[in-house]
């Protein structure tokens, strides 16, 4: 389980003297729960993606706590293989040196989950798991499509069967069809490694096609969280306009 207690975080603003700084996020307090996918929901500015950051233990937070299993998020041993991430910049998220078998090769080797003989069969079974084939192996990420190198994304966060997996933006650089190719191939994927999401986006549509719960940002600050299925009896008005922005 990962419990989020009182976080503060800002960031230093103007120039090397000063002392201002710019209060990002404010409070934030709440809890993830082993298998279920939470939306993270919230326009640009909202904070959302700096809390991604320090959910991965990127970052500290100024104030407040991370755990993971009892433990600070920022112990890399606590999280290593638990808590994997795909960002929304595919490209830059893979070294354009290696070849999608190396970028696959990574993760299983730094938490030796394969034997040698074992890696060949590992890296096949992984890309058929995203919609890819063997193929893909020898290519590099300047050959692939967008779809494709985030379907890579995608095997490289699941290699090491992680309990969660942090998803910051991640469709957001994509074309609408093959958005929804990679929500159903997360909606698979969650089944097949029994494994859970904070989903990280401003589409609130994507977020309830996905999520068992959404929480709202607005300002730094959680506005609202709720069951995706309790969104229209929801008594937030900034949710309400949310809503009816995409209804209308």
């Amino acid at each position: 389980m990962l419990i989020v207690t009182g976080v503060d975080q800002s960031y230093k603003e103007g120039g090397l003297w000063t002392g201002t700084r710019r209060q990002v996020l404010s409070s934030i307090g709440f809890e993830w729960k082993q298998g279920e996918c939470l939306g993270i929901i919230g326009e640009s500015g909202s904070g959302k993606s700096t809390l991604g950051r320090l959910l991965l233990g990127i970052e500290r937070p100024d104030r407040g706590s991370i755990l993971w299993e009892g433990r600070p998020i920022t112990d890399r041993k606590a999280r290593a293989g638990a808590i994997s991430a795909v960002f929304q910049n595919y490209t830059s998220s893979i070294n354009p040196f290696y070849t999608v078998e190396q970028a696959l090769m990574e993760p299983l080797k730094l938490l030796r989950k394969n034997r040698r003989e074992d890696n060949r069969s590992a890296i096949d079974r992984l890309l058929h798991q995203v919609g890819l084939d063997s193929s893909y192996r020898g290519r590099y990420v300047h050959e692939l499509s967008g779809g494709e190198a985030q379907r890579v994304c995608l095997a490289r966060a699941v290699s090491t069967e992680p309990r969660c997996i942090v998803l910051d933006e991640a469709l957001s650089s994509l074309d609408g069809s093959v958005q929804m190719q990679i929500l159903e191939l997360l909606k698979s994927l969650r089944t097949v490694y029994d494994t859970g999401y904070i989903f990280i986006t401003h589409d609130i549509q994507a977020a309830v096609y996905l999520c068992d719960r959404v929480m709202i940002m607005r300002n730094g600050r959680i506005e609202e969280i709720v069951a995706t299925g309790d969104l229209k009896e929801t008594q937030s008005p900034y949710t309400r306009k949310l809503l009816e922005m995409i209804l209308a």
